[in-house]
């Protein structure tokens, strides 16, 4: 039986979602090796009320981990691609569409939702293809 994902330390949940999305930033595409160590990066950010939940991490190198502080997920992306970075705009809309599905079904993260929810409108503004979440 597969663990349950909210009882995940913080280093298992860094594992899993370089399992998850591959060894790589969400941000700048780096790979994340030994030299560039990934780091735990919240999507909504703990301030705006982002569970830590394998569901709301991603893994970032710790360049564009600290740089992006609490910048809005979408507002980081696009100043990212203006650097010429290859951010990860498919990754990043699996991540908010997965944080909406598993906050409809926990429950709970009242402040979080309408940041979400933002994100979400922001991401299919850009054309970005994003699944309707529950």
């Amino acid at each position: 039986m597969a663990p349950d994902r909210r009882a995940l330390d913080r280093v298992a949940r860094l594992d899993a979602a370089v399992e998850r999305d591959g060894p790589t930033c969400i941000w700048c595409g780096r790979a994340l090796t030994g030299h560039v160590p990934p780091t735990t990066e919240h999507v909504v950010p703990r301030v705006k009320g982002g569970p830590s939940w394998l569901e709301n991490e991603v893994a970032a190198c710790r360049r564009c981990n600290g740089e992006r502080g609490h910048t809005a997920p979408v507002e980081w992306l696009e100043e990212c691609l203006r650097r010429g970075w290859p951010a990860d705009e498919q990754r990043l809309a699996r991540v908010l569409t997965g944080l909406a599905e598993a906050i409809a079904v926990r429950g709970g993260q009242r402040r979080a939702r309408p940041y979400l929810e933002s994100q979400l409108r922001r991401l299919r503004r850009r054309g970005v293809v994003v699944a309707r979440s529950a």
